[in-house]
């Protein structure tokens, strides 16, 4: 069974910086599609980015809201991905959410998420 676990969520000051963490298991991760979304009160569900690496190349996607200040990486020996986000804005604030596309063209399999707000 997989399980996408996050962390790293919490509160931070407009123009900070947090780390999120999603930990897999229940399988290898290597040329599975990851991504990340959030979603704040009252809103749709958003794409922030999505990391895949397959065949030595490392494959990134990223959300016109968070281009430039956001950044995914992957730790394959760990099966963990992480989600860096620098230069917070108030707009940021939601939960974020790990997903893993496994043996399919879409994200089948989430993560419980985890609560980032920016504010002062």
């Amino acid at each position: 069974q997989v399980q996408l676990v996050e962390s790293g969520g919490g509160l931070v000051q407009p123009g900070g910086s947090l780390r999120l963490s999603c930990a897999a298991s229940g399988r290898t991760f290597s040329n599975v599609l990851m991504g990340w979304f959030r979603q704040a009160p009252g809103k749709e569900r958003e794409f922030v980015g999505s990391i895949r690496y397959s065949n030595g190349v490392t494959y990134l996607d990223y959300g016109d809201s968070v281009k430039g200040r956001f950044t995914i990486s992957e730790d394959n020996a760990k099966n963990t991905v992480y989600l860096q986000m620098n230069s917070l804005k108030p707009e940021d604030t939601a939960v974020y959410y790990c997903a893993a596309a496994v043996a399919s063209p879409n994200y089948n399999f989430w993560g419980q998420g985890t609560q980032v707000t920016v504010s002062s």
